[in-house]
């Protein structure tokens, strides 16, 4: 963080990131995405925000290979924030032994973020506690920001009315063109489904995407999402635009 920045009424965000998980359909290990936590992670502590990474269960997190910048598969060899943030010491202990969300309240916090990753299609889609969450939240008037994979929470998160949480919304998820391209890349099906044609399957909501990883990110009242790995800094900062420094 910057350390001229003015913290005088510090803004606090919740990062939840996905415990590790492994793929049904793939049989390998899932975690969360490296650049879905550390670009909105840089971007919040250069706006001078408290900033505490949490996720549903509690404990060790691991990241998704592929999202690894040290990774063999070079895929992500471009993202220097995260090799930053792996390999400082001091960042790397705030994945592990994380607080669960039960040890935590949601409306301590002006916004609530959660990164994806190849895990929260397994661990976070049924997860009626993480889903009653994040409607308290969103209920509470917090800022609720999701991205990537993460977003599939919101085709079955509902609010004490009973309503969907995206009825009546505008939103984005991983796009299927995003898909096709993540499975013709490592030759094989990757996801047990795909967020798009869930979520366009709903009906009252509405569904938009941008180009095949593209940088898109969008609010609608206090709900922000960001399309995928490439759309964490973009969610980001319109939580910031939307709190202020």
């Amino acid at each position: 963080m910057t350390a001229s920045i003015d913290v005088h009424g510090t803004k606090k965000v919740l990062m939840i990131a996905a415990n590790p998980g492994l793929s049904p359909t793939t049989g390998w290990p899932v975690g969360f995405w490296w650049a879905e936590l550390t670009h909105p992670y840089w971007a919040f502590t250069e706006a001078g925000y408290e900033v505490e990474i949490v996720s549903p269960a509690g404990g060790d997190l691991v990241a998704d290979g592929f999202s690894d910048p040290e990774d063999a598969s070079g895929y992500s060899a471009h993202d220097l924030l995260s090799l930053g943030f792996k390999t400082s010491a001091r960042h790397a202990a705030l994945l592990k032994g994380t607080r669960s969300i039960a040890q935590v309240d949601p409306t301590a916090y002006d916004a609530i973020f959660l990164a994806g990753g190849q895990s929260p299609m397994v661990t976070m889609i049924d997860d009626a506690a993480l889903h009653a969450f994040v409607a308290r939240a969103y209920e509470a008037g917090r800022i609720v920001a999701i991205v990537c994979h993460a977003t599939c929470i919101l085709l079955k998160t509902r609010l004490s009315t009973g309503a969907l949480l995206v009825e009546g919304k505008t939103w984005t998820g991983f796009a299927n063109s995003e898909e096709a391209y993540a499975d013709a890349w490592v030759g094989q099906k990757i996801q047990p489904f795909w967020i798009e044609d869930e979520a366009r399957r709903i009906k009252g909501t509405n569904f938009v995407v941008n180009g095949m990883f593209k940088p898109f990110a969008l609010r609608d009242g206090n709900l922000i999402t960001g399309q995928q790995q490439f759309s964490g800094a973009a969610a980001a900062d319109l939580v910031v635009q939307t709190l202020g420094r």
